[in-house]
């Protein structure tokens, strides 16, 4: 059993881990691109608008930093913000940003590990790895307060100028946005050919790092190691785009599935919602201030898929009542800077579907 468990747990590390968070990435591009184009039609006033909700979505990604370890909400509050700022760059300008993104962070390491070899410095790890590190022993201790004052120390510790170097994540919003920007969601069977492309290009990249990478030897310099990776440009997650256009393609050619999928599509309508109650449930969990619970691979994967399901279950119930989440409605409301109705609209005649 335990050789069982070892391999479903190497292949949810190879297969979905990374991917999912690839995937979430390249929606939260695509949900820009959406947003704008709406509110370009409408002639509202997009500025002040998205800062709004992008300011909305940073407090919200602090408040699950710090009371519950995940961090990514409030990088893609910031991520968000730069977009709406190159939103009307060409696609070649965003294509070229997206690469300079993903090179980034590894480039200013590589050139940092250099410098400090050429000048024997030792390495030393940095103060914000040190309470990192504090709040990874607090995490695992019964004292709530005590985790949530080391997750705040993480969170105002000491300034790194790298925080402020953009990453893959940016690369990832940016490709949503352009997919957005050149219909590939709006007739995919026209850019057949476009998302076959990316496919085989996250296809290759994926199996690249797990099969040549993993093989090449330890460089000299342990920051040359980006080098195997064209600094940032090859990506083990760049499988999601495998995924994404295989699904893509799937509902183009087979449209009977929309209906079959309609229910995870529920769910996705519901996603800050189900992502911030995925947080807490896990955090309560998983942390020794709750049921400290750590769970091999095999039950990991069972309880994951039914919690999903209760989540699909929960929103299919719950936008049968009222229009939108949660969460998803209070977002609304800061967003427009006006009270939004959540019930559902009552059916009329006139709204009653006709033979």
């Amino acid at each position: 059993m335990s050789g069982w468990q070892d391999l479903l747990g190497w292949f949810v590390y190879i297969f979905v881990e990374q991917k999912a968070w690839g995937t979430f990435a390249f929606l939260f591009g695509v949900g820009f691109a959406v947003l704008l184009r709406r509110l370009d039609a409408r002639g509202e006033p997009v500025v002040a608008l998205y800062l709004r909700r992008m300011a909305a979505l940073a407090v919200v990604g602090i408040v699950m930093d710090v009371f519950f370890g995940f961090q990514v909400l409030f990088t893609y509050a910031c991520g968000g913000v730069l977009l709406l700022i190159v939103r009307r760059w060409s696609s070649r300008a965003l294509l070229a940003l997206a690469a300079a993104s993903a090179m980034a962070r590894p480039v200013a390491i590589v050139v940092t590990g250099l410098v400090a070899a050429m000048n024997h410095t030792p390495r030393t790890p940095s103060p914000l790895v040190a309470l990192m590190q504090a709040a990874d022993v607090a995490s695992r201790e019964p004292g709530y307060l005590h985790l949530v004052a080391a997750r705040w120390h993480v969170l105002t510790g000491p300034f790194s100028w790298r925080t402020l170097l953009p990453d893959v994540n940016l690369a990832l919003f940016i490709i949503g946005l352009l997919a957005v920007r050149h219909g590939i969601f709006d007739a995919p069977l026209k850019h057949v050919r476009t998302i076959r492309g990316w496919m085989i290009f996250g296809l290759v990249s994926w199996a690249y790092v797990w099969t040549v990478v993993q093989r090449l030897p330890d460089p000299a310099i342990p920051s040359l190691w980006f080098g195997y990776i064209a600094f940032g440009l090859i990506q083990e997650q760049s499988l999601c785009f495998f995924y994404i256009g295989a699904l893509v393609l799937l509902l183009a050619k087979r449209p009977q599935w929309t209906t079959r999928l309609a229910p995870i599509g529920q769910a996705g309508r519901m996603a800050l919602t189900n992502y911030v109650l995925q947080c807490v449930v896990i955090d309560a969990l998983s942390s020794g201030y709750g049921a400290g619970l750590r769970l091999r691979p095999l039950t990991y994967t069972i309880c994951a898929f039914a919690f999903f399901g209760i989540q699909v279950a929960l929103s299919v119930m719950w936008l049968s009542r009222y229009r939108y989440g949660p969460l998803e409605w209070m977002w609304r409301m800061v967003t427009y800077w006006r009270p939004v109705s959540i019930q559902q609209a009552p059916m009329t005649m006139s709204t009653v579907p006709r033979g």
